[in-house]
């Protein structure tokens, strides 16, 4: 009786798919650092919480490892480093700091409010502190407002083409709706407001995986 080749082909397809699946897994976990940054430095922001929930919603069976990097601890001055970053010539430590922390992450997920149509300048000073830090590495935005910060986001996409980093398809635009926000201008129930964003955080997970898998293979 003659084997089946044909089956057992596509048995073997299979098995070499499943290997394949596990390995580049493997691989997005030993490179998988990813930076949530928190964009707003306001006493009052909100920015924290919803920075949080973004890490806690990907990490979660996730095989990246995610961190919330807080702007108001890094507290950068206004950009005051008297060459343009593209050097890579550093004259005060807080730059040299900041370049080691961002080198140090594979991918990022830069949570911002959106103001006057716009992202917060602390957020754009620290992106223009460096340059080749940046470079190839996957990246995408979470803005929030009362319709969802999707000007800011723009704004800030664009910028992240400049410094050659890679836009994932998915960003979050969270609508925080007025009944949402307590009298002290904060959220009153930040996984209620957030829920229907659930999956497509989710997706940014899986985007930044398959991202630092194709880093890895080119």
């Amino acid at each position: 009786m003659q084997p089946d080749t044909e089956s057992s082909g596509g048995a073997h397809h299979a098995q070499t798919q499943a290997i394949e699946r596990t390995q580049n897994a493997e691989r997005a976990q030993a490179a998988g650092r990813i930076a949530v940054v928190i964009g707003s430095t306001r006493p009052t922001r909100i920015c924290p919480g919803i920075a949080a929930w973004v890490r806690d919603v990907a990490q979660e069976g996730s095989r990246l490892r995610y961190e919330l990097v807080d702007l108001a601890e890094i507290d950068l001055p206004f950009l005051d480093e008297p060459l343009k970053a593209a050097l890579h010539e550093y004259e005060h430590e807080h730059t040299r700091a900041w370049s080691e922390t961002v080198s140090a992450f594979d991918g990022f997920v830069f949570v911002s409010p959106q103001y006057n149509w716009g992202y917060p300048a602390p957020l754009k000073n620290a992106l223009d502190f460096l340059y080749q830090e940046w470079h190839d590495k996957p990246a995408t935005t979470v803005t929030y407002g009362t319709r969802g910060g999707s000007k800011a986001a723009d704004q800030l996409h664009g910028v992240l083409e400049g410094l050659h980093m890679r836009p994932l398809e998915d960003r979050l635009e969270i609508a925080v709706p007025a009944d949402d926000v307590d009298e002290d201008w904060q959220l009153r129930d930040v996984g209620a407001t957030l829920r229907p964003y659930l999956e497509q955080a989710r997706r940014i997970d899986e985007q930044l995986v398959e991202a630092l898998i194709d880093t890895q293979e080119s």
